[in-house]
């Protein structure tokens, strides 16, 4: 009798596997791996009268910083579809558990796929090994997932992540980074990526401390994606007219935490004072 029908589970699904979901779908069912339904897309009515694939929203800025202690996540909440808006308030910062955090880049619908499948393969590790990966092996497990996209890559159809997390090994705040082949770097202090990325080191760079409070470097984040928005048309500032702020969560030894919108909102409050102070005095 089929699963279909109401008939047991196969031996598969009940036998104690290996400890990667991804490599047990993969076997099982890789049709429900991200990607899948445009992997057979090439008749040319899927493609529009350049060749090209169907355009789709993107996802734009997101960045990661250290403190002493931890790290910091941010990203702005804008998807564009070309030179639309296609969403004002997309989550591009997610937990991927307990103490590291992941944030996309690139195509939208993907990039959500993609973080959901990571955030099960780390669930379904823990159950099976009874222990937290550690965080290199998170990076390493995230970097493989990223490289089995490469042939959607080829087509447009990139996913671009930032992963960081509390190193409980170290006991220090880490960022790794990735290209579309799914190559992992580590990196030092600080790192962005997406269309404003270059605007956000910058500011990162100038306002990056190693001395730098959660609290402090949660400003720096915020500044950091508004001077993004100030030069880049693909991400968004803080909206204080709709009240939509950036996503915005710390890691550290006591876990990940989101920073609530209240927080923001005088970070945000803060920061534009300032700066019109600035202007006024200039």
């Amino acid at each position: 009798m089929r699963v279909e029908d109401g008939g047991p589970l196969p031996a598969a699904f009940t036998t104690l596997g290996r400890s990667s979901f991804v490599d047990f779908l993969a076997d099982q069912a890789p049709d429900l791996l991200p990607g899948a339904a445009f992997s057979g897309m090439t008749a040319p009515h899927d493609r529009d009268r350049h060749g090209r694939d169907p355009e789709a929203p993107h996802a734009t800025t997101v960045l990661a910083l250290t403190f002493p202690g931890g790290v910091v996540m941010a990203g702005d909440r804008r998807a564009t579809m070309g030179t639309y808006i296609a969403h004002r308030e997309m989550q591009k910062v997610f937990p991927a558990d307990d103490f590291s955090a992941v944030a996309v880049a690139g195509t939208a619908g993907l990039a959500v796929e993609l973080v959901r499948l990571f955030q099960l393969e780390l669930e379904h590790y823990e159950k099976i090994e009874g222990a937290l990966l550690s965080l290199d092996g998170k990076a390493n497990r995230l970097s493989t997932m990223l490289r089995a996209q490469l042939p959607l890559a080829m087509r447009g159809l990139a996913v671009v992540p930032l992963f960081a997390g509390y190193d409980l090994d170290r006991g220090e705040g880490r960022i790794f980074s990735y290209d579309v082949t799914g190559g992992r770097y580590a990196e030092r202090e600080h790192h962005a990526v997406g269309s404003g990325a270059v605007f956000a080191r910058g500011s990162l760079k100038k306002r990056w401390r190693p001395d730098l409070s959660a609290q402090e470097a949660v400003a720096v984040a915020v500044e950091a994606l508004m001077d993004a928005a100030d030069d880049d048309a693909a991400t968004a500032g803080p909206d204080q007219v709709r009240r939509i702020w950036p996503v915005v969560a710390t890691v550290t030894a006591s876990g990940y935490l989101a920073v609530s919108d209240t927080e923001l909102a005088e970070v945000v409050r803060v920061l534009v004072a300032q700066r019109t102070a600035a202007r006024s005095e200039g």
